[in-house]
């Protein structure tokens, strides 16, 4: 089982972003952390490393479902969604799969709150 979808555009990195964001928002999605790998790997270890940002998106109505079912569930929130330049140069969108994710909780009232999630993801990555 893949614990993440992803897709290949023709995008450059920047727009890549702001269409992920557009896309995320569509589906009831809001980005509320914003995570620039490589600058972060820069300034604390002064590595070089490709572009790549984490979107910690998140929405409000799902979250708010699986923390009723698992009060520790806010560990695995929000969902991360990645935008990232490959070796090749080409710009690649990936997000995790809810269900593989939650899978490792034993907890079946979050079952189809992943399901619906998982619909969402996939739509944003599919519309990239």
């Amino acid at each position: 089982m893949s614990y993440y979808f992803s897709t290949l555009t023709d995008l450059n990195y920047e727009d890549a972003i702001v269409k992920t964001t557009e896309e995320l928002k569509k589906e009831g999605f809001g980005v509320l952390t914003e995570i620039d790998v490589k600058a972060t790997l820069k300034n604390k270890i002064d590595v070089d490393f490709p572009r790549y940002i984490i979107l910690g998106a998140c929405n409000p109505q799902f979250a708010h479902q699986a923390l009723l079912a698992e009060e520790h569930i806010g560990a695995m929130l929000p969902c991360n969604v990645v935008v990232r330049e490959n070796k090749a140069g080409q710009t690649e969108v990936f997000a995790v799969d809810p269900i593989a994710s939650m899978s490792a909780v034993e907890n079946a009232e979050l079952a189809p709150v992943a399901q619906q999630v998982q619909q969402k993801l996939k739509a944003v990555i599919e519309n990239i």
